[in-house]
């Protein structure tokens, strides 16, 4: 039953649920061993079957989703898949709290609801909330029940602050999974996640697991063709075949979410610089770049000097089909940007690095383009690389969950300062 390598000893066990099992890694302080079961359960364990292999692939779907999520930026307790069956993550105290998120209206939403008509599409995504209790059914709650709950969890007391982080993180998880799933053409209807305080670092981190428990799936947008959990709850009597039928669609999402963790897009940001004095400002595009995960070139040439060279590298970086945007950074008087602009049917930015003496004269050359050219001009060499992967997000749904990210993490770091700032008023 356990696929655990031998060299990793098991503490007590820390909870048991409904599909899986958590135990204390004595040898790994501040980490847990989350073990899956071989179990499929509804309406609160009122049905229950054992569906054989249903912990690898519950297992091999929460990795994929929580490596997806951690690589794009979101912070989780997912530390590393441990075998077939469990994967290793921090240890959390679990906020009993349920976070919903829908983009269209079924299911309980519809019986708690009438007279909504099932596929109602919500902009931007509704955000529910329940609090985890089995003998009360999982009952809604408001914002306001859960901060009056004062909840306190590894230190920490669940307020305002930490309900809207909950609640903003939620958005964003959807919204980088629904994403995710665009290019397998699969709609995310929605999706459940819980929440838990990290008992090292003290901070929110997304928990528990995200696996074909957690949401729905809909290939084609189509509900009768749904492949997540609903295809047992719907099941009028369950009998081997049906249990056949739904692991198949369990097996079909775990193949396909591996699939989650690539992109066949393509795409590479070019940097031309005027000069080699430039290589400081360009270096920065460079690894602002990298942060999202985009290749980056730089090559010198000058639009004024060398217009030939400029309009060959050009043409060298058209002819290979990968989807290019060039960055123009030259100082004093900018042709660069501005001839490429003219000449290439590919987006084109200006980063002009300008100089403390003369940038309030050459930055004109950056901003005031002859008619029919598009040349944006942007002065922080972060800004340009963002701006590039902005433009890679539409097709990429790797570099698109970077940029949902950091907006998501953004907004936390701010909410945090200004909550820390008025303790100290206080």
């Amino acid at each position: 039953f356990f696929l655990i390598s031998l060299d990793l000893k098991l503490g007590k066990k820390v909870n048991e649920g409904k599909t899986k099992e958590v135990y204390e890694l004595p040898d790994i302080p501040g980490c847990v061993l989350m073990q899956s079961k071989d179990q499929i359960t509804a309406g609160n364990a009122a049905r229950k079957d054992r569906m054989e292999g249903k912990a690898a692939i519950s297992n091999t779907t929460t990795s994929c989703v929580f490596q997806l999520l951690q690589e794009a930026g979101i912070k989780t307790a997912f530390v590393r898949k441990q075998s077939d069956t469990a994967f290793i993550a921090a240890h959390c105290e679990m906020i009993p709290i349920e976070w919903v998120c829908r983009r269209i209206a079924t299911g309980s939403f519809l019986k708690r609801n009438p007279g909504v008509k099932e596929g109602y599409k919500f902009y931007p995504p509704k955000i529910e909330m329940f609090y985890k209790d089995d003998a009360n059914n999982d009952p809604q709650w408001s914002e306001e029940q859960l901060i009056e709950a004062k909840f306190c969890f590894a230190g920490l007391t669940i307020g305002q602050t930490e309900v809207d982080i909950m609640a903003r993180s939620t958005q964003a998880i959807f919204e980088i999974l629904e994403k995710s799933w665009q290019p397998q053409n699969c709609t995310l209807v929605d999706l459940k996640i819980e929440f838990g305080v990290n008992i090292l670092t003290k901070e929110i981190v997304l928990a528990d697991v995200i696996d074909n428990d957690s949401w729905r799936l809909w290939p084609s947008g189509d509900r009768s063709q749904q492949k997540d959990k609903q295809s047992y709850r719907d099941l009028k009597e369950v009998t081997p075949e049906a249990l056949q039928m739904v692991k198949r669609n369990f097996e079909w999402v775990a193949e396909r979410v591996e699939l989650l963790l690539k992109t066949k897009s393509q795409g590479r940001v070019v940097v031309l610089m005027g000069s080699p004095s430039d290589l400081s400002h360009c270096e920065k595009i460079k690894k602002a770049c990298a942060t999202f995960g985009i290749p980056c070139e730089l090559r010198v040439t000058s639009a004024h000097k060398g217009p030939d060279e400029t309009l060959r590298i050009k043409a060298e970086y058209e002819g290979d089909g990968i989807p290019t945007v060039f960055v123009a950074v030259a100082g004093r008087s900018n042709g660069l940007g501005p001839v490429m602009s003219g000449n290439t049917a590919y987006p084109v930015v200006n980063c002009p690095p300008l100089s403390a003496d003369w940038g309030t004269q050459d930055v004109w050359s950056s901003l005031r383009l002859p008619s029919g050219l598009g040349c944006p001009t942007t002065l922080s060499p972060e800004g340009a690389a963002q701006f590039a992967a902005q433009i890679f997000g539409l097709n990429n749904h790797l570099v698109w969950a970077k940029l949902r990210s950091n907006m998501l993490n953004t907004w936390i770091s701010l909410k945090q300062a200004d909550k820390k700032l008025r303790e100290c008023t206080l």
